[in-house]
């Protein structure tokens, strides 16, 4: 079956600065996810499904999704701050201003997703190549299946110079993933790139595999993330900062005798929407893109 592109689109863009998911990066006003979704589209996808705010729902209809929608199929849902959280719990988190990360976001999604399925971030660019490797793994599996996989990036391929960035370091053996440290801040420093982990700095080569959340599930991970999940509000449900992250949870599917996770890799260079002044860069890159004859001038019919 055609598996479906599920999009991590409710980020608060604090970095940014702005609504990054819906910013205008391609020559016809297009978003950079336009072409995350049309990479998906030509690689063999059926559906994609997006996870949004309710706040920006307005701006994302007008200035993404109903031109997608028009040539794919396409719906959104939404992430809201007490999805999937005990009254005591609710009471406990007022003071919270966001989400709770990219786990409680994918549960978001769960009914929505009736076959294997992708996730990836709203913005950053992963290259076609990624979406046709994840195609070839998914499309042979049913929901009950208890396969999944990893594409991960060279590290020196996903650096920002404009700050830092957020990355899984992952390790595999065998073809297949091990673990996945989330690492929260990497950056640059002079020539080095250094991770601050734990409050510790630690120089990285700039050649680990490192995981940008482009991961495939069939169904059946929806189990164990639900695991991770009540294991983790129970612990944080009282704090303002605490994030349940989708790489930690995918490392521990094979602990829960839910599948391991197949290790694939990929050379593309990385550009994504980080930062506003990531913005001009990945224009930049996207007309380069277009000029080679690598996307149309014109993603989408009107």
């Amino acid at each position: 079956m055609k598996p479906t592109l599920l999009v991590l689109a409710a980020g608060m863009g604090s970095r940014y600065g702005g609504v990054k998911q819906i910013d205008s990066v391609g020559l016809h006003g297009e978003t950079l996810l336009d072409f995350a979704t049309y990479d998906a589209m030509v690689s063999g996808y059926g559906k994609v499904v997006y996870i949004i705010r309710r706040d920006i729902e307005k701006d994302f209809r007008e200035r993404l999704f109903d031109r997608v929608a028009k040539n794919f199929n396409a719906e959104y849902v939404f992430q809201d701050r007490e999805a999937l959280l005990t009254d005591e719990q609710r009471s406990a988190s007022v003071n919270r201003k966001k989400p709770w990360g990219t786990i409680q976001a994918v549960l978001c999604a769960e009914n929505a997703i009736n076959e294997p399925f992708t996730v990836i971030n709203a913005d950053d660019y992963y290259g076609r190549e990624a979406f046709k490797t994840m195609n070839g793994f998914l499309s042979p599996l049913s929901n009950d299946e208890t396969k999944h996989a990893v594409v991960c990036y060279v590290l020196g391929n996903t650096m920002s110079k404009s700050g830092s960035v957020s990355r899984g370091v992952c390790t595999e053996k065998d073809g297949y993933l091990v673990s996945v440290k989330e690492n929260t801040c990497i950056e640059y420093v002079g020539d080095k790139i250094i991770s601050t982990l734990d409050g510790k700095k630690i120089e990285m080569t700039g050649n680990e595999w490192v995981s940008m959340n482009f991961f495939g599930f069939t169904p059946k991970a929806f189990e164990g993330f639900h695991k991770y999940w009540d294991k983790f509000i129970s612990n944080n449900y009282s704090s303002e900062k605490a994030e349940a992250y989708l790489p930690e949870a995918a490392g521990l599917l094979e602990s829960m005798g839910l599948g391991k996770l197949k290790f694939f890799t990929s050379t593309e260079k990385w550009f994504g929407m980080t930062y506003l002044e990531d913005r001009e860069n990945v224009k930049h890159e996207l007309a380069n893109k277009i000029a080679t004859g690598y996307y149309p001038k014109m993603l989408w019919k009107k």
